[in-house]
């Protein structure tokens, strides 16, 4: 199952360079490759030097994992609702390719489910429990295409996406409560170990936050489409007849 999630998350970088080369530019793909190459390293040797698994000190160990994930969420939703670029992407990117993609979350319950089995995560983590995100990864491809189909599937993606992250919301939420040290408030019959356990700690330090981004790049786009005029209506605006001045009559 390690290398069949290893090949996975590969997978998931390369799907995500290939999409940023193709819809913005060869440059910034480059960069978020080395960004995400990087993460990747420091993660592994918090990981590998048992830095996660310390609960003795402060803060426990997993806040160095758990810190750095909440700060780049923050700067994406920053960056997705503040910068002109992302007007930009809004028109750039497909929506439905956004949207869609989201179907990744069904390997992530299935590799969650597999390590509930062996012990490292509780049930309730996993789609047999409290776990609703299954639904979410089976639902995208409906989703994406309902996105093509005019604004009320614009407005159905934009409840779906907003959903969406309540549902991560509720697992890392889960997931931290559930896992060994001074958080651990939730006492399930055996504790969330994946926080500190390579290579399956960046389900929460890649593959959840890669989620959240995806709903809130979704989220951008869909309100930016939806505040423009249908093109009928533009087209109709254009061709009516102005109305006769009344300073004429």
């Amino acid at each position: 199952m390690t290398a069949l999630f290893i090949a996975f998350l590969a997978l998931m970088v390369a799907i995500i360079v290939t999409l940023i080369a193709h819809y913005l530019n060869k440059q910034t793909a480059v960069i978020v490759l080395a960004a995400i190459c990087l993460w990747f390293i420091y993660a592994t040797l918090l990981g590998y030097l048992g830095v996660l698994k310390n609960t003795a000190i402060r803060p426990p160990g997993i806040a160095f994992l758990l810190f750095p994930t909440l700060v780049f969420l923050l700067v994406v939703v920053v960056l997705v609702v503040r910068l002109p670029a992302s007007a930009r992407l809004a028109v750039a990117v497909p929506l439905w390719i956004i949207l869609g993609i989201q179907c990744f979350r069904i390997a992530v319950e299935l590799f969650l489910y597999q390590l509930w089995n062996v012990g490292l995560v509780p049930r309730m983590l996993t789609f047999d429990g409290a776990n609703v995100d299954i639904y979410f990864g089976v639902s995208a491809p409906l989703i994406a295409w309902l996105s093509t189909r005019g604004r009320f599937g614009l407005q159905i993606a934009l409840a779906w996406s907003a959903l969406g992250i309540l549902s991560v919301a509720n697992v890392v939420t889960r997931a931290v409560l559930t896992s060994p040290g001074p958080l651990n408030l939730i006492h399930a019959e055996v504790p969330n170990r994946i926080l500190s356990t390579l290579p399956f700690l960046f389900i929460p330090g890649f593959l959840v936050p890669l989620a959240v981004s995806l709903h809130v790049l979704a989220i951008r786009i869909i309100l930016t489409r939806l505040r423009t005029p249908p093109p009928d209506a533009v087209s109709s605006d254009r061709g009516r007849a102005p109305k006769p001045s009344t300073a004429n009559l």
